[in-house]
């Protein structure tokens, strides 16, 4: 791992994820959050009963695309944390006021240098083997119409791959499981 990363340690991420994200005051009053069984579950509470703040840990979006060329299909493989070096599919989180189908078109051509259109939407998945949060992963069928094939922004490289030749190393489980829902539905 480069240096830039070597700070990066997966395993303080999980163990902070799963402890509310870190969150300790409550972002309105300032008071301290303490954990407290609501709504069926732990949730981190304001300790100030007339401020009424609840932190509710909630997945990011994410969006991408499933772009098959010839019967092959197209990944990146990462350049930055987590897994740097295995595959996935061109996505990422969304960002604010975007929609998802933007999101899959401006992380498409971040990663890979291709302009794509969208067609159908293909399917949502959960993921929570991400070190740094859970994400919603909603994944659309592309089509590539333009642009160059080249690794950028978040890709080390990029490159499509036969299903009878996938990379071992498949960076989160909601993308094994694309790639396998893929094979089932259309091959």
């Amino acid at each position: 791992m480069s240096d830039k990363f070597k700070d990066f340690d997966e395993e303080k991420l999980f163990e902070r994820k799963n402890k509310f994200c870190g969150f300790k005051y409550c972002p309105l009053c300032g008071n301290n959050l303490e954990k407290k069984m609501t709504d069926g579950q732990f949730r981190m509470i304001c300790s100030n009963t007339e401020c009424g703040y609840v932190f509710y840990q909630n997945p990011i979006p994410a969006a991408g695309a499933v772009i098959i060329k010839d019967d092959k299909i197209l990944l990146v493989k990462r350049a930055h944390p987590p897994r740097i070096g295995w595959w996935c599919f061109p996505a990422g989180f969304m960002e604010w006021g975007e929609h998802p189908r933007e999101t899959t078109i401006r992380e498409v051509k971040e990663e890979t240098g291709l302009d794509v259109k969208l067609g159908d939407f293909f399917e949502v998945y959960s993921g929570n083997d991400d070190p740094r949060t859970n994400a919603i992963l909603l994944l659309y069928l592309a089509e590539v119409t333009g642009g160059k094939l080249e690794a950028n922004d978040d890709a080390e490289e990029v490159r499509f791959f036969s299903f009878d030749n996938l990379p071992d190393k498949i960076a989160f489980e909601s993308h094994i499981q694309a790639l396998a829902d893929y094979n089932k539905r259309f091959r």
